[in-house]
């Protein structure tokens, strides 16, 4: 039986997220792909874009617990458009908002996450999509 700390970090509304992500298929033949794993619990994220300069017709492939899924799912729903320099500041203040009793207000859906903030080993997870997708716009393929 879960306890209530368990069940409360992972809620219907975190688990539901997931189901988000197969709006959002990996392309791995895009121009821009990019991937990141935490070294804490070896989740990875695997993300393709069109474009080099900013996330363009994003695209995931997940591999990580419920917490990663839905900071997965959160980041595609507010990634389109995001160039390196907007990821980096957004990776900055999700940094400071898991190191911090603050509330924040960066991103719409983060008080899902919430109840994974107290849970450290749970941080690289939520951190991962940001660190793929700037991974992705450093590293453009060539076309040809």
């Amino acid at each position: 039986m879960p306890t209530s700390r368990t069940a409360a970090l992972y809620s219907p509304e975190l688990l539901a997220l997931a189901i988000e992500l197969a709006d959002f298929p990996f392309d791995p033949q895009a121009p821009v792909t990019g991937e990141a794993r935490s070294r804490s619990c070896g989740s990875t994220i695997a993300l393709s874009s069109a474009r080099p300069d900013r996330i363009e017709r994003l695209g995931l492939r997940v591999s990580a617990c419920a917490v990663g899924q839905a900071s997965a799912a959160i980041f595609a729903r507010e990634a389109a458009d995001m160039t390196g320099e907007t990821l980096a500041a957004t990776l900055e203040e999700l940094r400071l908002w898991l190191a911090d009793d603050r509330d924040s207000t960066l991103l719409p859906r983060l008080k899902l996450l919430e109840p994974a903030r107290p849970h450290a080993g749970r941080h690289e997870a939520i951190l991962l999509p940001w660190k793929a997708a700037l991974d992705a716009l450093s590293n453009p393929r060539s076309a040809g």
